[in-house]
């Protein structure tokens, strides 16, 4: 058995202990998904404080509904979906936003140019501020987590057409923050100027 399968196996037996009741084996579960649960809520919602409410939101509410989990081998999409669910709860109980963004360093190998790093987290913390929440959730569910786009529509509640057709938005949106005289110099049509 392959490490992956075995982990997915063993998260199966967790989330089944866990819909019994166990208290344990919830924890454990939690445990193993909750910075990364986190990283999201704070991409989502740019802010660490309303991040941690919807992660913990998200957990008890994983808690409360756990026996109406279908199935168990998607017990980390669903707590994903509902990690969005209360990132989106919160943006619209505070519509006032702070401009604070917290990037984590990922799993990836360390950059000797750290000028370069930091000139790419500015630049991707105005183009995600940019963005609404929902444009937001679908580009960090999909990128930052690596979930297909069928997944984030599953996640979300949504048709696929709708997260695609709100990806193109938000990437649009995205182009334009990062360079907007190129925008406008590739479509002169944008501008109301024929083509």
């Amino acid at each position: 058995m392959q490490q992956t399968e075995r982990v997915a196996v063993d998260q199966q037996r967790l989330v089944e202990r866990a819909r019994e009741g166990d208290h344990d084996a919830f924890a454990e579960l939690a445990r193993a998904t909750v910075v990364r649960l986190d990283e999201a809520a704070r991409l989502i919602l740019r802010d660490p404080e309303l991040a941690r409410d919807a992660v913990q939101e998200a957990l008890l509410r994983a808690w409360r509904d756990l026996r109406k989990l279908r199935d168990p081998a998607r017990f980390e999409a669903w707590l994903h979906r509902l990690t969005v669910n209360a990132c989106l709860d919160q943006a619209r109980r505070r519509r006032r936003w702070r401009i604070e963004v917290e990037l984590l360093e990922t799993d990836t190998p360390s950059i000797p140019d750290m000028s370069a790093a930091q000139a790419d987290r500015e630049v991707v913390d105005q183009v995600l501020r940019r963005l609404d929440e929902a444009g937001r959730a679908i580009v960090v569910l999909h990128y930052f987590l690596g979930m297909p786009l069928t997944d984030v529509a599953a996640t979300l509640g949504i048709p696929i057409g709708t997260v695609k057709s709100r990806l193109h938005r938000a990437l649009g949106e995205m182009r334009i923050a990062i360079d907007p005289e190129r925008t406008l110099v590739t479509s002169p049509v944008s501008r109301g100027q024929p083509a």
